[in-house]
């Protein structure tokens, strides 16, 4: 099974990356020579509505002393901050959704129409966020036309080529980037609850290689993403045909291998089965690029504590070992 790693701040936990480091507040400054270089990918719209709805679910927002709503911020950080201590990556960097169209809307228009408009609370939160992940020294990076799984898998490309890459999500499509070199964290319910995946964890939990995600999902379609894929065919034979012959074109080559039922359903929807299995790939080839120097988690504690000041969030500082004064 795939690492579960349920850490408290300010437990005795040591945190799961390899390489010495202090405890919290000991250490703000991390550098390329105090630990093995690795960087992390954080899926940043997964973590600001994860945050959002955290709190907002039990109907509490909190708001600034002028009511600027600020609980999906500051929820943020928290789950932001805890991975950082975890895992312990020497580089961040956060990926955006642009909002808008993309290119998976113009190949199929009711690609994620099904899903509602951001809370009114949340909207203006969703450009603060990004100012305060600037004045962590974290780059934000997005591209018009693409999504931030995308922008997180030509990232993933790159990094991967010089460092260990690790990618912090909620979002199980991600799990299609897993390699020797890149390690995906799926946040899990509760604080500091993480699956941490590797080729052999997922194979373990699965059986099914990074790749054959896509296919999986090109079988059964996704409901959040609003594609149908085959119509009838749900995860559990989806899965089945997949570990057992490979991929679509291994199943499209053994038809006559099926059963008669899943045939015919396969038959019947060729055009979106194809259809689908591009809206589920993850595309590594956007016009996206950072440089390490630019990535290196060095926080500067002034303009830190400024930041949490302007926005209310002084317990911030202490839960990140910033001292006021």
């Amino acid at each position: 099974m795939p690492w579960r790693i349920c850490y408290t701040r300010g437990s005795s936990a040591e945190p799961w990356n390899p390489g010495e480091t202090g405890r919290q507040g000991e250490k703000q400054e991390v550098t390329a020579n105090e630990q093995r270089q690795s960087v992390m990918l954080v899926d940043g719209m997964a973590l600001l509505f994860r945050a959002y709805f955290a709190t907002a679910s039990s109907g509490y927002i909190r708001r600034t002393k002028a009511g600027v709503p600020t609980n999906a911020i500051y929820g943020f950080i928290r789950y932001f901050w805890d991975a950082v201590q975890t895992f312990n990556p020497t580089h961040v960097v956060c990926c955006w959704d642009l909002g808008g169209g993309t290119f998976r809307g113009q190949q199929f228009a009711a690609y994620k129409c099904n899903r509602p408009d951001a809370p009114d609370d949340l909207i203006p939160q969703f450009s603060m966020i990004r100012d305060v992940m600037d004045s962590l020294g974290v780059p934000n990076i997005s591209a018009e036309g693409y999504e931030a799984d995308d922008c997180i898998g030509t990232l993933a490309d790159q990094f991967g080529r010089e460092m260990d890459v690790m990618v912090l999500s909620g979002d199980n499509d991600l799990l299609q980037l897993v390699s020797d070199r890149t390690t995906v964290i799926i946040m899990k319910k509760g604080h500091g609850n993480y699956m941490v995946y590797t080729p052999e964890s997922l194979y373990e939990e699965k059986q099914l290689r990074p790749r054959q995600i896509i296919d999986v999902k090109a079988l059964m379609g996704d409901t959040s993403d609003n594609y149908p894929g085959v119509k009838g065919i749900g995860e559990k034979t989806a899965i089945k045909l997949v570990q057992e012959y490979e991929s679509v074109e291994g199943i499209l080559e053994n038809l006559d291998q099926l059963s008669k039922s899943v045939r015919a359903k396969i038959e019947a929807d060729l055009d979106m089965l194809h259809l689908s299995r591009k809206l589920a790939e993850i595309h590594c080839c956007v016009p996206v690029a950072c440089s390490l120097d630019v990535c290196q988690l060095s926080l500067d504690h002034h303009q830190v504590i400024s930041k949490f000041e302007e926005l209310e969030m002084k317990s911030l500082c202490s839960l990140m070992g910033l001292a006021i004064g």
